[in-house]
């Protein structure tokens, strides 16, 4: 190399650098984004779906020319339903994959376990999954929702005349933060509205638990004592025996209405849904909606489970995390792009603000201060094959309260 051609590579060099794009990009490389979801262990039933979503957007921002001109890379780990592990393994991605953002997580669990990463290191994270509030970070964009747009409105729908008008709650969760907390919400709620300590059960499994026998017999005593839900936080593969106990105990949704929190159409694959016809859902999102924007996306995941050969591929399905993934892959590809960098801090300053018009049928909104998207919030009931019909939507997006006025002490929070 000639001293003249030296100093031309290393004038490019410096302009890429000073454009907030690490030096390497001057040699045409691509831009690597991370995918932390467990693809084994008790998580893997409802996260496989999320990294597989994260790829076909991968493919398909590459498709029309990638971002700031170069192609995303993915680079897919799995920290296998270990929390611990997707610490390790987000740091793995931060130091020595260096991406650009990391989408990733579904517990809060996970989620609480790698902050400290995210924060230590500077990284920016996605995270696609409704939550229990009580958190706002600055490394965070929280694409899923919040307790007021999914816990809150689903109870007050169950105690509405055309929800069924329920009196006594059971609170049935997996035993980790999400549940607990949103539980915690949910009892203040409830006796805010009069409801009594007696008319509510809370009850909790661990992750993996598999035989809900006693529990559903436990639901069955409960319910005798008047009009009766099951609120479920339960995550994960256990949602499986939950719901065919449910069926084998006969218990039906006229009787005990069951709203879930964490079951949507990717865990209702491997249930005979029959017996639980009528069940409820609560989510910002259902496959059966119907708008351009949803058949294009449903025909987008069908053609790359195809492609891809991906197990059951002619049965895939979409859900409300899937639909938050892709958001947000999105708005991070147009904050980028107005940022015309992916430094995160500027990454960060760009997301706020930033629109997209989602399969959901809504042009959902980042909040400018809070990092979390204004969603709709719809109830849908358990069909036969394993859709959902919706019963109940708001008439538009909702902006999240991060911080539940539930909780003691958030009263001076809830602006953020």
């Amino acid at each position: 190399m000639t001293r003249r051609t030296f100093l031309k590579s290393a004038a490019a060099t410096a302009a890429v650098s000073a454009a907030g794009l690490p030096p390497a990009f001057a040699q045409g490389a691509t831009i690597k984004v991370g995918v932390l979801h467990s693809l084994s262990g008790t998580m893997a039933i409802s996260e496989t779906a999320l990294k597989d979503t994260v790829l076909m957007t991968i493919d398909e921002i590459n498709a029309k020319g990638g971002v700031l001109g170069k192609k995303l890379e993915a680079v897919v780990v799995d920290p296998a339903s270990n929390w611990p592990l997707f610490a390790e393994k987000a740091r793995q991605l931060l130091t020595q994959d260096k991406v650009a953002a990391v989408f990733g997580c579904w517990t809060s669990v996970s989620r609480k376990s790698v902050l400290p990463v995210f924060k230590e290191l500077n990284g920016l994270l996605f995270y696609p999954v409704q939550y229990e509030g009580e958190e706002l970070e600055k490394n965070v964009f929280y694409t899923g929702a919040a307790p007021n747009q999914q816990a809150i409105p689903a109870t007050e729908y169950l105690m509405s005349k055309e929800g069924g008008g329920a009196k006594r709650f059971v609170l049935l969760g997996t035993d980790y933060v999400y549940p607990r907390t949103t539980n915690k919400i949910l009892r203040a709620f409830l006796k805010s509205k009069g409801v009594k300590e007696s008319d509510i059960d809370e009850k909790y499994t661990p992750f993996g638990h598999s035989d809900y026998q006693t529990i559903v017999a436990d639901i069955k005593k409960f319910a005798a004592g008047g009009k009766t839900c099951v609120i479920s936080t339960i995550n994960g593969d256990s949602n499986v025996p939950f719901y065919k106990e449910l069926g084998n105990q006969g218990l039906k949704a006229k009787d005990v209405p069951v709203v879930a929190f964490s079951v949507g159409e990717e865990e209702l694959r491997g249930v005979d849904t029959k017996p639980l016809v009528g069940h409820l859902a609560a989510w910002n999102y259902f496959m059966s909606v119907k708008n351009g924007e949803n058949d294009a996306f449903i025909k987008k995941f069908r053609d790359y489970a195809k492609a891809k050969n991906l197990p059951n591929a002619d049965k895939v399905v979409t859900n409300d995390p899937m639909e938050a993934t892709y958001v947000g892959i999105h708005m991070w590809k147009q904050a980028v792009e107005k940022a015309k960098t992916v430094e995160v801090d500027k990454v960060i300053d760009a997301m706020g603000g930033q629109k997209f018009k989602a399969p959901c049928g809504f042009e959902l909104t980042m909040d400018k201060t809070n990092h979390h998207l204004h969603k709709p919030v719809m109830i849908g009931e358990v069909r036969a094959d394993g859709q959902f019909n919706v019963v109940w939507k708001t008439k538009g997006p909702v902006r999240a309260q991060p911080w539940s006025p539930f909780i003691p002490g958030n009263e001076g929070k809830q602006n953020v």
